[in-house]
């Protein structure tokens, strides 16, 4: 097999960029494809240039439906609408499709569960090593410590993120859930405000920080009483989700048609 053809969506955008120059830099892969939306300034652009890398001969291009036909691969971090088309897109040509998009809502995560049927999805919150390590730290701990340590998902990100909380966060939360064997959904304090009465026994709670450039702070505490425990993981480089994503497009290649997480592609066992 010659090297996997990767199409960037999203590709003038800050991520966008580091999955460009994360591609050029990984073995067995070739950028076959960088799309934008239309109107975009940087259309007709060499993607090399617009990454930093020097020019690589391919054209930044706002029309997917010819493009993924070149492509055996999509690396998506744009937003939910956009990924539910993507997935169709992917569905539709038996292609990998990498999904690292935040603030996806139920009818989405339907949307790529269905596509998953002929496309090969792998869909995380987080595309590090140290993040899904942590999870599954996260996810022992909870069902290790029981109900008797409250816990508590701490999130901080730049300020010009636009979903809260992060998709880290979430998949943290789903972690100590899982360990817990009840529902996120179920159990899951988003907001205090007010006078809002002692905390309820097995709630799960987050918290969101906005400001400055952070890039992802994360922490799960486990407090209980008279001590308290906190896992916890700080990204310093942005190019840690986007090397991430291209190992899982590699990965997701040899694999069947299906929903995959990056537990699955680092290996990493659920409990």
């Amino acid at each position: 097999m010659g090297s996997l053809r990767l199409a960037v969506v999203g590709a003038a955008g800050r991520m966008g960029r580091m999955l460009i120059r994360a591609v050029a830099a990984e073995p067995g892969c070739v950028l076959a494809v960088a799309l934008e939306r239309d109107g975009s300034a940087e259309l007709g652009k060499d993607a090399g240039v617009l990454a930093g890398i020097g020019e690589i001969g391919l054209r930044v291009s706002s029309d997917p439906t010819s493009a993924f036909d070149e492509a055996d691969g999509i690396l998506d971090f744009t937003a939910p609408a956009a990924t539910r088309s993507f997935a169709e897109a992917a569905a539709a040509r038996g292609l990998v499709h990498v999904v690292g998009t935040t603030g996806l809502m139920s009818a989405d995560l339907d949307g790529l569960r269905e596509a998953a049927g002929a496309a090969r999805i792998v869909r995380s919150g987080n595309m590090s090593l140290g993040v899904n390590l942590l999870a599954g730290l996260v996810r022992r701990a909870a069902a290790a410590l029981g109900p008797d340590f409250d816990i508590e998902v701490l999130e901080m990100h730049h300020r010009m993120k636009v979903d809260s909380p992060s998709g880290t966060a979430l998949l943290l939360g789903e972690a100590a859930a899982a360990g817990r064997q009840v529902s996120l959904a179920e159990r899951s304090v988003r907001v205090r405000d007010g006078h809002t009465g002692a905390r309820r026994d097995g709630d799960i709670g987050f918290a969101s920080l906005r400001g400055g450039t952070v890039v992802g702070e994360h922490s799960v505490i486990f407090a209980g009483a008279g001590e308290r425990i906190e896992l916890g993981h700080r990204a310093e480089d942005r190019g840690i989700f986007a090397r991430g994503a291209v190992k899982a497009a590699l990965w997701a290649a040899a694999q069947p048609p299906g929903l995959y997480t990056m537990a699955d592609v680092l290996g990493l066992p659920e409990a």
